[in-house]
């Protein structure tokens, strides 16, 4: 197989200039899924007709102008794809196939790219694990342990090189988590720059891309956004002008024109005030001291890099904990929605029973947010334009049947390994997840970024500064 494996840029790059056909990319995807996906279970559903629809965008008068020309994508399993079901990882949920595509799906199309399957994730979302009646999403790199959630089967599948670029969502953390179980980038939006899910958990919920490469990830995201200049962002670490050539902009109904171009050795110098806080946790919630070396090299990295690094001696509130937790408990509560209790996980039901207590004692996390969203997180956060600190909190739990556990095991577990994705989804910042190094269990360590609202070009830009020192590695047995 000579594409799987490959950047999404090297395959566009290829199909527009007519060296390799979208079918034949297509296809050697998903042969590799068959090959592949057996001993990773990131797929609930694959699309065979996705050849059909390879072979249809192979004859598009616009295929020269597509910037994801021939790219096999995998959508999340609670995002519409048109003529499938969205299960949302539950049995609960309706059969009936989508009649339209997800605003981010038909993106994803319009620029070109070929939809090759529908991963597997934790029912309605709700966790940081992998499991649900359609399976346990295992890690690529130790299939004893979860690939996270909820996004899981998204990062297992970019992980295990069966698709370049995958489609998730992110409510606390459900983007990032499983990109840093897996090794791979993750990027939540900041509010309103990608259309959401059609239940965007009270504005917590942001739709967004994963990848193995920094320019792959701006490149996705650009087309999410409808915003070109995102594409280019990784360089420098600021939205650039995008480069014009004779071909018109499939992102948006406009007039400009652009077209991504392979990437380069390495980006481009810029200069930031850059934040690291290797344990950022409140006090009583334990950090993994190679997780916490991990930022403390990936700032220096960033030293060496031009930018100006300071340390974030603070750890974060002490109240902000409760607040976050009770946020998805009460998000919890109203996920199922009118489905049938009787067809639900036994975790489903107590995570919405707590959550609907909570809500009765009126301790549903509301005033928190609002603080930590009106003023708190600036405050905290202080004069850096970007701050690093650990993805996890340690390695990812055991690949096991979580959803026929109760409350407290799955909640206790959730807060234990993954308690620093949360905050920001309570006040909405964009966010990024880059793997940076392998723990001494085998598994990757990867740092999360944080900027303030509109910081998404720095953080593509410092992740491929800290890829180009770092270089991605795919899990042992899942190279091409």
């Amino acid at each position: 197989m000579l594409w799987t494996g490959r950047s999404a840029i090297e395959i566009a790059t290829a199909v527009r200039r007519g060296d390799v056909t979208a079918t034949t990319v297509v296809e050697e995807h998903l042969h590799a899924i068959s090959e592949r996906d057996s001993k990773v279970g990131a797929f609930r559903l694959v699309r065979e007709q996705a050849v059909e629809e390879a072979k249809a965008l192979q004859k598009r008068r616009d295929l020269a102008e597509l910037p994801l020309a021939g790219v096999p994508v995998a959508v999340k399993d609670n995002l519409e794809v048109a003529g499938e079901a969205t299960r949302a990882g539950s049995g609960a949920t309706a059969d009936a196939p989508a009649p339209d595509d997800h605003a981010t799906v038909a993106r994803l199309r319009a620029a070109g790219a070929v939809v090759v399957g529908v991963t597997n994730m934790p029912e309605l979302g709700l966790t940081a694990f992998g499991d649900s009646a359609y399976g346990i999403v295992r890690n690529p790199w130790n299939p004893s342990r979860t690939a996270g959630g909820s996004s899981s089967g998204s990062a297992a599948a970019v992980a295990a090189g069966m698709v370049p670029i995958a489609l998730g969502n992110d409510g606390m953390g459900s983007l990032r988590i499983p990109a840093a179980c897996c090794g791979v980038l993750a990027i939540k939006p900041g509010a309103g720059l990608v259309p959401p899910p059609a239940d965007d958990w009270d504005r917590l919920s942001e739709n967004g891309p994963l990848a193995t490469t920094a320019s792959d990830l701006a490149l996705a995201l650009s087309v999410l956004a409808a915003d070109p200049s995102l594409a280019e962002s990784w360089r420098g670490g600021g939205r650039v002008e995008p480069r014009p050539v004779m071909l018109r902009s499939v992102w948006a109904d406009d007039d400009e024109v652009w077209e991504p171009q392979p990437p380069q050795e390495s980006p481009e110098p810029f200069d930031l005030r850059v934040a690291y806080a290797p344990q950022p946790l409140p006090t009583g919630l334990p950090m993994d001291r190679e997780f916490q070396a991990a930022v403390r090299g990936a700032a220096e990295t960033l030293r060496l890099a031009g930018h100006t690094v300071v340390e974030h001696g603070r750890r974060l509130p002490a109240w902000l904990g409760p607040a976050t937790i009770a946020t998805w408990l009460t998000r919890a509560a109203a996920a199922p929605g009118d489905l049938d209790r009787r067809r639900l996980e036994r975790r489903t039901l107590a995570l919405a029973r707590t959550g609907r207590v909570l809500a009765a004692l009126k301790l549903d996390g509301v005033r928190g947010r609002e603080r930590w969203s009106g003023y708190g997180a600036d405050q905290w956060f202080g004069d850096a334009d970007a701050l690093l600190m650990p993805a996890l909190a340690t390695i990812p739990p055991k690949a096991e049947r979580w959803g026929d556990r109760g409350l407290v095991r799955n909640a206790v577990a959730n807060v234990r390994y993954a308690p620093a994705t949360g905050p920001w989804n309570m006040c909405g910042w964009p966010a990024i997840t880059v793997p940076l190094a392998t723990h001494s269990s085998g598994l990757p360590i990867a740092v999360q970024i944080v900027a303030p609202p509109g910081g998404e070009p720095h953080l593509l830009g410092l992740a491929a500064q800290l890829q180009s020192a770092h270089p991605p590695v795919r899990p042992p047995g899942f190279s091409f």
